[in-house]
């Protein structure tokens, strides 16, 4: 070990921080007016070599028509770049065909390696890694930034990270290459085809995450085409019997176990090939946002902001709990006022039975998914601010309590009505029509406000940019200029998260309730075929380039997915033993009904939960043991909200099962959760 360090020692003290042939990778845009003695120490630091804790980067201003502007490009040499590369721990396939983690000094070993080949690094890869070493630039010596006493600094405080919330620093993007951003779009979706999408080719260009993303979005789209093609005559041979949905929902039960499983062996096919899988999880530091009063890390023996476990834990329970159940409450309320207007409507029709009654029977249902709609989003806005404010650490505990808050209000916001007119109202007619009206509002909704309007407004902001750039001469580098001003004003893609909750809501009124809606299946394929086109046509035209992040699986959203298919497994047991057709096979005794139904419920859990790999899908997880929990929580609560809306005399039994499977399955994750390998 000392002689590898030795050797990678040796290695940075040769590199240069001047090359001829500089290739601009990352974009670096200071304030206006930041003073000259701030942008020479952060510019020295950049280019400062390694063994003076400095990025050992190359740094090149950009130059328009004005003159030097406070924007700054940033590249590597190629020794530099798989010097990094190896800091990092990069996976890359050898000759032998094994996956391995580069090193330097075995280069000659890995396929595709040559010294005069430029393109071993993906150009994602070579952007990740200026970004870990920019992210890894430490205070020294400084007590603050030069030029900003205000902005005080401790010794190996990240320099960038203060800059940013200090407001110096305005943002860090990495560049497009145009000529491959032309091509990959080309293959993507220049033209509509069937067919796979070019998910080497996305990863390559936008890292592991996104192009993750689009393979399970691929994926659900295919697994979805069984459910639809069966769905179609089933709607048509039986639409008006809305009680014969037995052997729909029987499928429903197979189909929402057997997608998630075949999907952790492809997700693991795809992350072992790009060198993922087994990768190693990076430190992580402190969130940007996260502030308290300056103590020592027992780990690192840094000094840096501490703040009370205890007060952020009351800020969750006696601010954040309070204010999330408040907004519960405010969702049933809304959810009353849609059945009262829903009343109104059918009465209205009895009255005044014509064509524009049969419409008017719509209007309650279009109106109710559009006011969730906007429910969700402030709800969004006010989550975000209430995580924020709890003060987490770390950028994964940040993460996993927002999706926690953003789920279960979505799931109840989104889903209560429907268990309210299944297991309350009992009434299949209008639970059909609720849910595709819900399903179809929501996907016209999701189309417009996250593809077509930001596509939108960024065509017409990149038309008057090219109008006011064609009246001046152009020369290689205004081209760049160009791009790079045009790039910057893009808006900021935010990650997944969106479009893993838009299609989490999607698989939850699919495998709940399809049941009784066949076509649903259809309407998501159709909505899935879209978001894969204007998905791709945003990350190419609407947004700013994202770093890559390596990942091994689909993260928490794994547990969130298959949280849902087990309560699915719950409500499409109990509807149906709710069905005529299975409640005649009982005539004498409905205790043996309720008996059969529990059995098979809990026999599909446990089947579930046996087949579940734990520590393959989620050891990798970038969480703690107390957000799982959370998570686990989140998954009891929602798993046993549908039995709280059943007859009486099923509540005794699905809740004793429910809380059995639920508790095995819990003690298993905190089996896995306590050992010291994970």
């Amino acid at each position: 070990m000392a002689e590898k360090t030795k050797e990678m020692m040796e290695s940075w003290s040769f590199l240069d921080t001047v090359e001829s042939n500089f290739r601009p990778l990352v974009v670096i845009e200071l304030a206006k007016g930041t003073k000259e003695e701030t942008i020479e120490w952060f510019t020295n630091r950049i280019v400062d070599k390694k063994a003076n804790g400095g990025a050992q980067l190359l740094i090149k201003p950009l130059v328009t028509e004005n003159g030097v502007e406070n924007i700054y490009l940033v590249g590597a040499s190629h020794l530099r770049l798989l010097l990094g590369a190896e800091a990092v721990g990069l996976v890359k396939e050898c000759t032998d065909n094994s996956m391995r983690t580069f090193t330097y000094s075995s280069r000659k070993t890995f396929k595709h390696f040559a010294d005069d080949n430029h393109n071993f690094l993906t150009m994602a890869e070579c952007q990740y890694i200026i970004k870990h070493e920019l992210e890894n630039l430490r205070a020294k010596n400084e007590k603050m930034i030069p030029g900003y006493p205000q902005a005080k600094l401790y010794p190996g405080k990240s320099i960038v990270r203060r800059l940013l919330t200090s407001g110096v620093l305005v943002q860090i993007f990495p560049l497009h290459d145009r000529e491959e951003l032309k091509k990959l779009s080309h293959s993507w979706y220049g033209r509509v085809k069937v067919g796979y999408q070019p998910l080497d080719d996305i990863r390559c260009y936008f890292g592991e995450t996104i192009a993750l993303y689009f393979g399970f979005l691929e994926y659900f789209t295919f697994a979805l085409i069984p459910m639809a093609v069966i769905g179609i005559p089933y709607y048509m041979f039986a639409w008006e019997d809305y009680d014969k949905y037995v052997m729909f929902a029987t499928f429903n039960l197979l189909w929402s176990t057997v997608i998630l499983e075949v999907w952790k062996r492809i997700c693991a096919i795809l992350t072992y090939r790009w060198g993922t899988l087994l990768m190693k999880r990076q430190f992580e530091e402190p969130r940007p946002g996260f502030h308290g009063v300056l103590g020592i890390n027992p780990v690192t023996g840094r000094e840096e902001p501490v703040y009370s476990s205890i007060k952020r834990q009351l800020r969750i329970y006696l601010v954040s709990l309070p204010f999330v159940c408040l907004c519960l409450y405010f969702s049933l309320y809304v959810m009353m006022i849609y059945f009262d207007l829903e009343q109104w409507a059918l009465d209205y029709h009895k009255e005044n039975e014509s064509n524009f009654s049969n419409l008017m029977l719509f209007v309650p249902s279009i109106i109710y998914a559009i006011v969730i709609e906007i429910m969700n989003r402030i709800y969004r806005y006010a989550a975000e601010f209430l995580t924020s404010w709890e003060n987490h650490r770390l950028e994964s505990s940040y993460q996993n309590h927002l999706i926690l808050k953003v789920l279960v209000f979505n799931f109840l916001n989104c889903f209560a009505s429907l268990f309210y007119i299944a297991f309350v109202l009992f009434d299949m007619k209008l639970l059909r029509q609720s849910l595709a009206t819900l399903l179809i509002t929501s996907q016209i909704l999701n189309q417009f406000a996250e593809s077509l309007l930001p596509y939108w407004l960024q065509k017409r902001y990149n038309r008057k940019m090219k109008k006011r750039m064609c009246s001046k001469k152009t020369d290689a580098d205004l081209s760049l200029a160009e791009q790079v001003n045009m790039e910057k004003e893009m808006g900021t893609y935010l990650g997944t998260f969106d479009d893993y909750l838009e299609l989490f809501l999607q698989f939850g009124y699919v495998s709940l309730f399809s049941c009784v809606y066949p076509l649903a299946a259809v309407f998501a394929v159709l909505n899935n075929i879209t978001e894969i086109y204007s998905d791709a046509l945003k990350m190419c035209r609407v947004y700013k380039r994202p770093f890559a992040e390596p990942t091994a699986n689909i993260g928490v959203w794994q547990l969130a997915f298959e949280t849902m298919s087990v309560i699915s497994v719950v409500t499409n047991c109990v509807l149906i033993g709710m069905s005529p057709e299975v409640d005649a096979l009982f005539p004498d005794s409905k205790m043996d009904l309720v008996l059969t139904v529990a059995f098979v419920e809990v026999k599909t859990l446990i089947t579930k939960g046996s087949k579940r790999r734990i520590t393959g899908c989620y050891g990798a997880m970038n969480s703690s043991s107390i957000d799982l929990c959370l998570f686990q929580e989140m998954g009891m609560f929602l798993l046993l909200l549908p039995v709280y809306l059943l007859p009486s005399y099923l509540l005794h039994w699905d809740f004793l099962f429910i809380w059995c499977v639920m508790k095995q399955i819990r003690e298993v994750m905190w089996e896995n959760l306590s050992d010291p390998v994970h």
